[in-house]
């Protein structure tokens, strides 16, 4: 269907001998697969797909000679209607001929010399390759071909690429030289049937090449790193460019600035008295202009790093191909170092602080292991992701619903400083990389379940744990509130088209379209959809146990009653071993995705009892896990374009030649910038998101603004490409 997408209304023509028929076969076969090899070896073979109205013709044409000239002379008369895809390609039939004689190489060098002005100047409307001859396999080439050598091939192929495109200066008027065929032959053709031809894979991968040069920057697959002119730069992206490049410039003036006051108020030697006079001490406070400039002067340089790494066609990207191995080994190998970096936590009660940034740090290594192994074609470690991920989400509900319940602050700067940090870098990305919000899938699923969690405690009544206290029906209302949502997230999940008339109202539609429909965004809403109402529930019970006393957390002691605590143990740890066997045994995977909202919640919650229950369990971590879950939500983001590439479909290469180093010097650079951002993220949250309400308010009205001059420029950028 690709093929055809791009091939629609086009004519193209293979011009040549038997090696170039079997190219032909095998580019058809992309539109057609059930074409068989059925027409005549040595005369011209039509094919045509009416549905796309595709026509692709094979023209026999053995050698390079007159016969071939005139006949791609008569495509560059204007009466005629010229092909837009040319392949041509012969040589082995006039060394057959005659007998691998130099004067036949003479011949051949002057009629390829006579054929390359023609082609040039087809190649000016028409894409037109020249396709290099393949090496021979000589120990199997029968008696008759037994003239043909690959010192021979060598020779004509070194004459071909030496005349063509010699008269040429005009770089899109040039003949494409085919040699991927030549260099896949090297490898293959021993595997010949006849030492001549390729082997069918062989044959196959030609055309697949082929295929990618012309329809790649025509389709422009998310995938696609060969054959894609770089993308133009949008007007968002230029205008971004501009505005880091004045941040640096406008950092630069003000630190030289500094530096030379510095220089000036610098303690000299009084002459006289022969003792130092010392300047006084400058201000210990950074301004905040210079705060501002320094976080877009640093962010500057990291855009431009992640414009390079995905964008610039600058860097070679890999395919992932899954084994076990590149999957568990990685994963032993963290387990191991998070164990020897264990050290007592400052507190003890359940999902302390050290504990949940663990919990983040582990799972987001597993994660980040999980997607550049391919691990996903794996069913059994997809649905054990697919846990991980909901227990993110179980955190999110956990951990907002416990700040609203305990604190009762419903005020406007606790819900811009949430967003802000979850949002900050993937707008950005959207800006730089050019990319939908959506295209970052986990940040507005967070954003969205923040929302909801704080419509739905925020709303009257305000029901928080101090007024609950002074009234037990408070908790009542409360359980009511969240039976509402359950409600409400049953009936989304299962009603489509209300969930997608929700979202589909612009502008919000801007933020949660993908491929031009909210489908995406509705089907990783809908697979978690539980498990932020479970946290919210869980957090509920656990906060009502924790205030009538009815759990221990005091060091080293069990969260229940030796008796309870062990029954517990044991039933987590049954529960916890029963998920993973089930995920393990799953043959399909839309069956267990349907199931997998209602139960993922067995599993996080048999490890958060196996992990709280035992008291010297609880009063320990791991600082290395916790070091990274710190970062976790900047390493999810940025694994996008500077760890994985083609959006996250391929490998980036930085070392070629050298996987194992490419990975661990990639990887460091990718630890590293997450990192600076994270710090750039916090340190811009306290000057974009001031507490003062008067300075917030303007503050509001200047991101409005920025977001309504986004979406005009977005609007006006799409009217253009359209």
């Amino acid at each position: 269907s690709e093929a055809k997408n791009c091939l629609v209304d086009k004519h193209i023509v293979f011009i040549g001998d038997s090696r170039i028929r079997q190219l032909f076969y095998s580019f058809i076969k992309l539109i057609n697969p059930q074409v068989k090899e059925e027409g005549n070896k040595h005369g011209n073979i039509p094919f045509e797909d009416k549905s796309a109205s595709i026509k692709v013709d094979f023209l026999w044409y053995p050698e390079v000679n007159g016969s071939m000239r005139q006949r791609i002379k008569s495509w560059t008369e204007s009466s005629v209607a010229k092909p837009h895809i040319i392949v041509a390609g012969a040589a082995t039939w006039s060394i057959k001929i005659h007998n691998g004689s130099n004067e036949a190489l003479t011949q051949y060098k002057i009629n390829i010399t006579s054929i390359a002005p023609l082609l040039e100047k087809l190649a000016k409307s028409s894409d037109v390759y020249w396709v290099l001859q393949d090496p021979v396999y000589e120990d199997m080439l029968s008696e008759s071909r037994k003239m043909i050598t690959n010192e021979k091939i060598d020779a004509y192929n070194e004459a071909a690429v030496r005349i063509l495109n010699s008269s040429s200066r005009n770089s899109k008027a040039k003949v494409k030289v085919f040699s991927v065929s030549k260099l896949i032959a090297q490898e293959t053709i021993m595997k010949s049937a006849d030492g001549l031809h390729l082997p069918e894979s062989s044959r196959d991968t030609n055309a697949m090449i082929l295929m990618n040069v012309y329809c790649n920057k025509i389709m422009k697959p998310i995938d696609g790193s060969c054959c894609q002119p770089q993308p133009p730069l949008t007007l968002i992206q230029k205008l971004a460019f501009c505005f880091f490049t004045l941040s640096i410039i406008g950092y630069l003036i003000i630190n030289l600035i500094h530096r030379n006051n510095f220089r000036k108020n610098k303690s000299c030697t009084d002459l006289e008295s022969g003792e130092e006079k010392k300047p006084a001490l400058s201000s210990p406070h950074v301004s905040t202009l210079e705060m501002l400039l320094h976080s877009f002067c640093k962010l500057g340089l990291i855009m431009t790093y992640f414009y390079l790494c995905d964008r610039a066609n600058l860097f070679m990207k890999e395919n992932k191909f899954y084994t076990h191995s590149s999957f568990f080994i990685p994963i032993v190998y963290i387990l191991v170092l998070g164990v020897f970096y264990t050290e007592n936590t400052k507190e003890t009660k359940v999902l302390n602080r050290e504990q949940t940034d663990e919990w983040k740090g582990w799972m987001q290594l597993v994660i980040l292991i999980y997607h550049i192994s391919g691990a996903s074609t794996f069913l059994p470690v997809y649905m054990h992701i697919r846990v991980l991920v909901a227990a993110y989400l179980f955190q999110t509900g956990y951990g907002h619903f416990s700040y609203f319940w305990i604190k009762g602050d419903f005020g406007v700067y606790r819900v811009c400083q949430v967003l802000f940090r979850l949002n900050f870098l993937v707008v950005v990305l959207c800006i730089v990389m050019d990319r939908p919000y959506q295209f970052y899938y986990f940040v507005p699923l967070v954003t969205v379940w923040f929302m909801i969690i704080y419509a739905t405690l925020a709303i009257w009544p305000q029901i928080v744990q101090k007024k609950a206290n002074g009234n037990c029906l408070w908790h009542f209302g409360l359980v009511l509130k969240l039976i509402c949502l359950l409600t409400c997230i049953y009936f989304l999940s299962y009603s489509q088209g209300a969930f997608e008339k929700v979202f589909s109202f612009w502008p919000l539609s801007k933020c949660f379209e993908l491929n031009g429909n909210v489908y995406e965004w509705w089907f990783r809403w809908k697979l978690d959809r539980y498990v932020v109402f479970h946290g919210m529930l869980f957090a509920f019970i656990y906060l009502a146990l924790q205030k009538r006393q009815m759990i221990s957390e005091g060091k080293g002691d069990p969260l229940f009653s030796n008796t309870v605590s062990n029954v517990l143990l044991f039933i987590s740890i049954v529960s916890f071993l029963t998920y993973s066997i089930w995920a393990s045994s799953c043959k399909n995977k839309t069956e267990c995705n349907e199931l997998h909202p209602s139960v993922s919640v067995v599993q996080i919650l048999a490890f958060i009892l196996i992990r709280n229950i035992p008291g010297y369990v609880r009063s320990m971590y791991s600082s290395f896990f916790a070091w990274f879950g710190k970062i976790s939500l900047e390493l999810f983001i940025c694994q996008y374009h500077i760890w994985l590439a083609a959006d996250t479909k391929g490998i980036l290469v930085l070392i070629p030649g050298y996987p194992m180093f490419n990975v661990l010097v990639s990887t460091f650079i990718f630890v590293c910038v997450a990192h600076e951002i994270s710090q750039i993220t916090n340190d811009l949250a306290q000057i974009v998101v001031p507490k003062d309400n008067s300075a917030l308010l303007k503050r509001l009205l200047c991101i409005a603004g920025f977001f309504f001059g986004l979406l005009l420029f977005s609007v006006v950028q799409d009217q253009s490409r359209h």
